[in-house]
């Protein structure tokens, strides 16, 4: 178990960063590093269950996040073409598979049938982890991406209830009943989820939150994730990861939300790094020559079933150009559930092993080309979107926030003694602000008075982002740790360059670094300097000099200290 742990983590990183040196994807090196470690070669490191049940976790915890940033209402948004689109995505590609199967592979009809919907389910794992790093999973293309993966998820489910039934040669009344027993299945977890889940697993999580203690709050939340993900599996006979897709949909709505998918996403980057370790492992070298026409035949079947198949259909239903082209690119792979539905296939007798090279040709191709062609569709968008000269469809909305929409606000990060006099004195003046907020009780507090809060800690992208920087007018870092405000500033600046900043610090060293970012465009203050001079603007007032004349001096003393900073 050790070795294969530290295999995979060790290799994946050291190929990974020769990927990116490279200017190619992270994850040709994690599969690269799967095929070192694999059984394949000469000194095999890796144990492949274990590296398997993994990669089961990692895609799990993925899933997990990917439904805390996906809001029922955004699925309802992107369902008149999300449901039917997937379906007709799914019958079109696995036609070209089943195609591909008879052709090439001399598979009997049912069996070419299940070939065929092994190569039109997408990668979940891989769409979502491509559209996140080109930032698209936020906006509308990545809200019609999850829908279109979601209905796939759920296609999948039933379509592991069919396959031994039709392996079984079941009549056509005892398929009819296992279908009808999976979609009670899935409906009743849902239905618990929405009823019970909704409330019991925010309720546990702030109870958990107001203790105070980090370390529980992320043991919670894996807790809340891998729990229901085992409860949905093992109860309910849903997928493992569409469980935990579940758990992260119902903390999404919740105010743990943002703190949540900071603690999870990056344990989530981790173990989905290790499913792309999995995909290598797979994939035996000495078997790429066996069929060669069947692997490029089975490639082509996914690019052109599931690529060409969703951008025709979304195009169809008058989604905008660029956005079908880049959900098109982005779902135009096969992975984890592509395999699932393999094994179970070949334990079944459906089809036979040799099934297992095609797919897994196509599977690893395609996954290596999900990031050139979501580069490609960009580049392409202007062209598609000139020829049709179509706008963005109504079906795709922007999502709820839970206050207002503000424009040009202040960001105050942190609410303690420092932070709420600034909060006290913008309210004072009916000024727009958002308050990010580490403690819980303090989030609570501030919620209760109107004031729009979001819980979590500020150095994490996923909380930090909630309070809208790109909208911010300017930013007050109120918080007594350096390396923290230093972080806080970096992502500040890097969703707004050059918003204002104002922070506190407790050294000149520190003061002198924050000057150099803030480049004059902003405020870095030391605090016991600062209650140095307010103690001297007092005195001075206070023996009779007059309070322009205090105030001059106390400029002049600032800045001969700032000087001293500078120059030394």
């Amino acid at each position: 178990m050790l070795a294969t742990i530290v295999a995979c983590i060790l290799l994946a990183f050291l190929l990974g960063s020769g990927a990116r040196f490279l200017r190619m994807p992270a994850l040709i090196g994690y599969i690269a590093a799967g095929i070192v470690i694999g059984p394949w070669l000469p000194g095999s490191l890796a144990e492949r269950g274990m590296v398997a049940a993994m990669a089961e976790v990692g895609v799990a915890l993925l899933l997990f996040g990917v439904g805390l940033h996906f809001k029922p209402a955004d699925l309802l948004a992107v369902w008149r073409v999300a449901v039917p689109g997937a379906v007709l995505q799914i019958g079109f590609a696995m036609g070209l598979g089943a195609l591909v199967g008879q052709g090439l592979l001399d598979l009997t009809p049912g069996a070419s049938l299940a070939f065929g919907l092994a190569l039109a389910i997408s990668s979940t794992a891989v769409a979502t982890r491509a559209l996140e790093e080109r930032g698209k999973l936020g906006g509308a293309p990545g809200r019609l991406a999850l829908g279109w993966l979601v209905m796939q998820d759920l296609v999948v489910v039933f379509a592991l209830v069919l396959l031994p039934a039709l392996a079984g040669g079941g009549d056509g009344e005892g398929v009819a009943l296992d279908v009808g027993k999976a979609a009670l299945s899935l409906i009743a977890f849902a239905l618990v989820m929405m009823l019970a889940g909704r409330r019991a697993l925010p309720w546990a999580l702030v109870r958990v939150a107001r203790g105070g203690s980090r370390e529980l709050f992320t043991l919670a939340v894996l807790a809340a994730a891998l729990g229901v993900a085992v409860v949905a599996s093992s109860l309910f006979g849903v997928s493992f990861a569409l469980g935990a897709f579940f758990a992260g949909v119902v903390l999404g709505e919740s105010d743990v939300g943002h703190q949540a998918a900071a603690e999870a996403t990056p344990l989530a980057r981790i173990f989905s790094a290790i499913f792309f370790v999995s995909v290598g492992l797979l994939l035996d070298l000495s078997v790429l020559a066996d069929e060669p026409l069947a692997d490029l035949a089975a490639l082509a079947a996914v690019l052109v079933g599931i690529g060409g198949g969703a951008l025709v259909v979304m195009l169809a239903f008058r989604v905008s150009p660029r956005t079908a082209l880049i959900v098109a690119a982005g779902i135009a792979q096969i992975g984890e559930f592509s395999f699932l539905l393999t094994e179970v296939a070949i334990r079944q007798g459906l089809v036979p092993d040799s099934v297992r090279g095609p797919i897994l040709m196509a599977a690893v191709a395609s996954i290596i080309a999900t990031p050139l062609l979501l580069k490609a569709a960009e580049a392409l968008a202007p062209w598609l979107e000139k020829r049709l000269a179509r706008p963005e469809s109504r079906a795709v909305t922007p999502p709820q926030l839970p206050w207002p929409v503000l424009e040009e606000h202040a960001i105050v990060v942190g609410s303690g003694r420092v932070g709420s006099v600034v909060i006290a004195a913008l309210r004072r003046h009916h000024l727009p602000l958002i308050v990010v907020e580490e403690d819980r009780a303090g989030a609570e507090r501030l919620a209760a008075q109107g004031i729009p809060a979001v819980w979590g800690d500020a150095t994490r992208e996923e909380v930090f982002h909630a309070a809208a920087p790109e909208r911010a007018r300017l930013i007050v870092v109120a918080l007594p740790d350096a390396p923290q405000a230093r972080e806080v500033l970096r992502l500040a600046r890097a969703a707004r360059p050059g918003i204002p900043a104002v922070i506190r610090t407790h050294s000149d060293e520190e003061v002198a670094w924050l000057e150099q970012e803030i480049a004059g465009d902003g405020l870095a203050l030391m605090g016991e300097r600062e209650t140095a001079l307010g103690m001297a603007d007092y005195a001075m007032q206070r023996l009779g000099v007059a309070p322009s004349t205090a105030q001059a001096t106390v400029d002049v003393l600032r800045r001969r200290a700032m000087e001293d900073i500078a120059a030394g």
